[in-house]
């Protein structure tokens, strides 16, 4: 895919850099793979605000994606791309020969007409998925679950991909693009290739609407702000804060670790952030 830039015919085409989705499906998505997305302007289930900066944005139905690819040895037809509100990257419909369809991510070089195929040992190509302990070592993939049979959560968002390093005692190692190592178990399935729409990331909006389309409120800064709302708040004309940086509850926002999860270190080799 490539980029689409518009004549300045307004303020908010001046800057305004999109992906061209022109080659995409233009209809709307198969209704028996759509469910209802209700909003909730990231609130939790008592009505508080516990992820700020989100609310509004344009209605949109949630396409259902198979995160498993459990359907073995059986090979499917791409029938087309097409745009998923719900994620940066392209989604791809695909056909069974016993009439079933399905979502899945598309990867990077995967076209209309192209066939995919799941198991221990289809072909090594952009759309089929795999056990790891049947993935070639040095090999691109996106999709990686990090429980077996649990679907995938690695590297599911636009241009994104992990590579695989290593195998031994029945783990593979994967090493992310952050920089880092882990191990995850070799029956875990993944998919080869790189995400689509690795464009993504080179989009300019134009304007704050534009924005507030997809969702997302405005970011206000701390020191702009009264003592009552925020820590670094007050102070005569335009002050620094007088501080190290804190959330608006007072905990510091640089230094402190905030992982939790300690039953999975021994899963980590190597951290993103070792210098």
């Amino acid at each position: 895919m490539a980029l689409k830039t518009f004549n300045p015919t307004s303020p908010g085409r001046r800057q305004l850099v999109l992906v061209d989705r022109s080659s995409l499906h233009k209809g709307r998505p198969v209704k028996k793979l759509t469910e209802g997305l209700t909003k909730n302007g990231g609130r939790n289930n008592t009505g508080r605000i516990t992820a700020r900066r989100i609310g509004g944005g344009a209605k949109k139905l949630y396409r259902v994606i198979d995160f498993k690819r459990r359907k073995w040895d059986a090979p499917a037809t791409v029938e087309r791309l097409e745009y998923d509100p719900n994620r940066t990257a392209f989604i791809a419909l695909i056909t069974y020969k016993d009439g079933e369809q399905a979502y899945i991510i598309a990867p990077q070089r995967l076209a209309v007409g192209d066939t995919v195929e799941a198991g221990e040992g289809v072909d090594i190509k952009p759309g089929n998925a795999l056990p790891l302990k049947n993935i070639p070592v040095g090999t691109i993939l996106h999709n990686v679950e990090m429980k077996p049979e649990k679907g995938a959560q690695i590297a599911r968002a636009a241009g994104s991909y992990v590579q695989l390093v290593g195998r031994a005692d029945g783990y593979a190692q994967i090493k992310m693009t952050s920089g880092e190592l882990r191990l995850i178990p070799d029956r875990c399935m993944a998919t080869v290739g790189a995400v689509s729409n690795p464009d993504n990331m080179n989009q300019n909006l134009g304007k704050a609407g534009r924005k507030r389309h997809l969702g997302k409120r405005p970011s206000v800064r701390g020191v702009v702000m009264n003592p009552f709302d925020h820590p670094h708040g007050g102070g005569e004309g335009k002050s620094s804060g007088g501080r190290h940086p804190v959330t608006p509850w007072g905990k510091k926002t640089r230094g402190p670790k905030t992982r939790k999860n300690k039953s999975t270190d021994r899963l980590i080799i190597r951290r993103r952030n070792k210098k």
